[in-house]
């Protein structure tokens, strides 16, 4: 008896080592093909973090800023226990997952979920299925994914290599914001008063903000390279509210994948990315030591009329000799090359980067395009006002407030999460299944804009049957001025069919939709004045947000959700919550 339990024991403590190994060390081959179960805990807690010689305690996971890197394979399933030990309610999202039959585990706060109050936890489970690259999780409740933020890699499944060569070293490059400022006081000022909110402080590079900015010097992202070396970088922007340029002086960068999608690969000097767009990057360092160290740098693609951070934060690119033991090269003894980038507003280069990206649309990554549409939808995004609260003063235009919109309905967040008031035929008193499919008011989108601009409201959902499959155009209007609007999808991919500036024509853009290998994403942006078409397969029952990933915008109301409803089949219906989903 007594070997008996020695030998289980001891088989118990391997296969304990071999599970922690698993996590370890993804590349291992012991690995089954079939995925793995990978498994991880968040604490949700207050540190002590100083940037621009300021020290603020933040909302962090595990202490961390960023904070720690989920990694996986292509068909492994993540379990994530998150345990709340903050004031604030938190709920976590797994940016870009397409989470199939998983939408309890999708996390926006009052869409998917309640959120994880003070002292309580809630276990994310979901399994990664036909994706692989980067992606990135965040919070979504308030402005809490200004600290609480961090990668997403997914790997290939064992034995299936990349389609471009292997590199040589894999470095996540995640874009963010510094507030000096309680970001949480910072939009519930500017909700109250009507107003803009104030803007960052510094943009990070993987939570540095480099030289360029006071007291900064030594947070500086610094990436080691060797020569004659390819390096996939890992490009995440999970800044609060805005687009971003990025550049290395000096080197070319090939662009293979967005979205965790792959592409087909590209060379440019600059690329440009979106809040909640990923892109995985080749970077080729030159052939031999090149005597000079080169800037990166990331800096705004700002087309509003609001205030923004005008500001560019550093990172610096330095080679190592190729003796592996010599230290890397010194920027104070060498000449240092800066990148030039484009204009702040240079709508012509982001509108050519966006062109180029196609699918790659192999036999072994298919672009599976609806090539027939179900439903057609045509959604104005843009900006309005909302009237002033009688006895107080507001500083929107003209004395109203901010308020900002989809088909001039600016969402109303429910007191309860949709996707349970759905599952349990509870949506009475929470939403309606009625939002507008046109605008209830056609007018010239990117003209002259009309003389009122107040908006409506509720809580107004789009029902989709099963498999329904769907075309989308969302047109930017001129109402408070021209700007540009990333839209995430949660629980989708979809194919970006068409785009331009000017009002869309139905009568003649749609001949020219690309239909055979259009790039595959989650979030796009609504070009400035302009449109862009999308199609989806609505082959996800529950109940999906869609929302401008500028943080100013969703929580002004610039979002709405989906309602796909469930198929015959049991592998077609939204199963029942988990026994720990938090309460309202």
């Amino acid at each position: 008896m007594d070997a008996f339990l020695l030998h289980s024991r001891a088989l118990a403590g391997a296969l304990v080592f071999a599970f922690g190994t698993f996590l370890l060390f993804p590349e291992l081959p012991c690995a089954q093909q079939t995925g793995i179960t990978r498994h991880y805990k968040f604490d949700i807690q207050m540190t002590n973090v100083t940037r621009l010689c300021h020290t603020k305690s933040m909302v962090t996971v595990n202490g961390q800023f960023p904070g720690p890197r989920i990694v996986a394979r292509e068909g492994d399933r993540i379990i994530v226990k998150v345990v709340n030990h903050v004031q604030s309610n938190v709920s976590i999202h797994w940016h870009g997952v397409r989470q199939l039959r998983s939408g309890w585990a999708d996390g926006p706060a009052y869409v998917a979920q309640c959120p994880i109050r003070t002292g309580q936890s809630y276990v994310y489970n979901f399994t990664i299925v036909a994706q692989r690259g980067t992606l990135f999780w965040h919070a979504h409740i308030s402005w809490l994914r200004a600290t609480l933020y961090g990668p997403i890699v997914i790997l290939p499944k064992l034995g299936v290599p990349y389609p471009f060569a292997k590199p040589y070293k894999e470095v996540p490059v995640i874009f963010g914001e510094w507030w000096n400022a309680d970001t949480e006081a910072v939009i519930n000022q500017a909700l109250q008063t009507g107003g803009g909110p104030n803007v960052s402080d510094a943009y990070t590079m993987n939570g540095l903000p480099g030289p360029w900015y006071n007291c900064s010097a030594k947070d500086t992202f610094k990436l080691s390279v060797k020569p004659g070396r390819t390096y996939l970088l890992r490009i995440i922007n999970a800044a609060l509210n805005d687009e971003l340029f990025f550049s290395i002086a000096n080197h070319t960068l090939t662009i293979v994948e967005v979205d965790a999608v792959y592409v087909k690969p590209f060379d440019t000097d600059t690329l440009i990315t979106a809040p909640g767009q990923t892109a995985n990057v080749l970077l080729r360092t030159k052939p031999s030591f090149p005597g000079a160290t080169f800037l990166m740098l990331a800096r705004p693609y700002a087309t509003g009329q609001g205030i923004f951070d005008n500001t560019i934060t550093a990172g610096i690119l330095e080679y190592r000799h190729s003796d592996a033991s010599s230290s890397p090269s010194s920027s104070k003894k060498l000449p240092l090359f800066k990148p030039s980038l484009p204009s702040l507003n240079d709508t012509t280069f982001v509108a050519s980067f966006t062109s180029k990206l196609r699918s790659l649309a192999t036999t072994q990554y298919p672009a599976k395009v609806p090539q027939t549409v179900d439903r057609h939808f045509f959604f104005t995004v843009g900006l309005g006002t909302s009237p002033c609260p009688r006895n107080q003063t507001c500083q929107g235009p003209n004395g109203t407030k901010f308020a900002a919109t989809i088909n001039n309905v600016s969402f109303s967040m429910p007191a309860t999460a949709l996707l349970q008031a759905h599952f349990f035929g509870q949506s009475k008193g929470i939403y309606t299944p009625d939002f507008p499919i046109t605008p209830l008011i056609p007018f010239n989108y990117t003209g002259t804009p009309p003389n009122n601009t107040l908006v409506g409201s509720g809580t107004r959902l789009v029902v989709l049957p099963f498999n329904a499959s769907v075309e989308l155009v969302m047109q930017d209007t001129s109402i408070l001025g021209n700007e540009s609007h990333p839209l995430h999808l949660h629980g989708f991919n979809f194919f970006v069919v068409g785009q331009g500036f000017g009002n869309h024509d139905p009568a003649k853009d749609p001949a020219k939709f690309n239909l055979v290998d259009p790039v595959e994403r989650n979030t796009v942006s609504v070009p400035p004045g302009g449109w862009v078409a999308i199609r989806f397969l609505a082959d996800n029952p529950g109940v999906w947000f869609m929302h401008c990933h500028l943080e100013v915008h969703t929580s002004w109301g610039l979002k709405m959700a989906w309602l796909v409803l469930d198929g015959n089949l049991p592998n077609q219906k939204l199963p029942p919550p988990p026994s720990d989903l938090p309460k309202c």
